[in-house]
Formats: structure tokens, C-alpha cells, sequence
């Protein structure tokens, strides 16, 4: 395996999780697919549509999101929102993540000469 794409792999499988954080989080306000697309990549999250739509139906599934269809426009779309499980799990996952970040940082000062 090439050293850049063993790099790629573990950066992925790092930003994997992250992204159902920052999902969550974005849809506290309701919005659809491609635009949640976007407010990722503004925020710095890069996630392929084939990967984030699959995402979204998993968390619907999971009772994690509600959606619902707005037919308002000539081109129904779905909208997602973040539920009271949802949110639940997301304060359980942030609270995780901080406590991981705490760590690191003590394990990293530690670690320098």
C-alpha cells in the first residue's frame, strides 16, 4: 500500500464517525440532502452524496431523524430533522468526542520530550 493512500484510508475511517456527529448537528434545523451536502463542505466535511444519502435513510431508520416530503415546489424533496433520540445520542457523542480530544491532548503532552 502506497504511504499517501494509507493516509486516505485512516483519515477516512476517522472522518467516519464524525460525519453522523456533524449530520446530526445540522439538522437540528430541518433541511434536505444536497443541501446538507453543502453546509458539510462549508464546515469542512467532505462527504460524497453516495455516502451521506445512505447515511440519512440509516439514521431515519434508526429513529435518529424524522423526515417528510415539502411537494411546495415543482420538485418534491425530503426534508430531514434531527429527533428528541437524535438529539439525545448527539449530546451522548459530543460528550464522548470531548472526552476523547481531553485525552489525546493529555496522552500528546505526555508523549513530548
Amino acid at each position: 500500500m502506497e504511504p499517501d493512500d494509507l493516509v486516505r484510508g485512516h483519515l477516512q475511517e476517522l472522518r467516519r464517525g464524525t460525519i453522523v456527529v456533524a449530520s446530526l448537528t445540522a439538522l437540528k434545523t430541518p433541511g434536505y440532502g444536497y443541501g446538507l451536502l453543502q453546509t458539510l463542505a462549508e464546515h469542512g466535511f467532505q462527504v460524497d452524496a453516495n455516502t451521506l444519502y445512505p447515511l440519512l435513510r440509516r439514521l431515519e431508520d434508526q429513529g435518529l431523524l424524522t423526515s417528510e416530503w415539502d411537494t411546495a415546489e415543482s420538485r418534491p424533496r425530503k426534508f430531514y430533522r434531527t429527533s428528541q433520540e437524535g438529539e439525545s445520542l448527539l449530546s451522548t457523542l459530543l460528550a464522548d468526542l470531548d472526552a476523547l480530544r481531553t485525552s489525546l491532548a493529555t496522552l500528546t503532552e505526555g508523549v513530548r520530550p
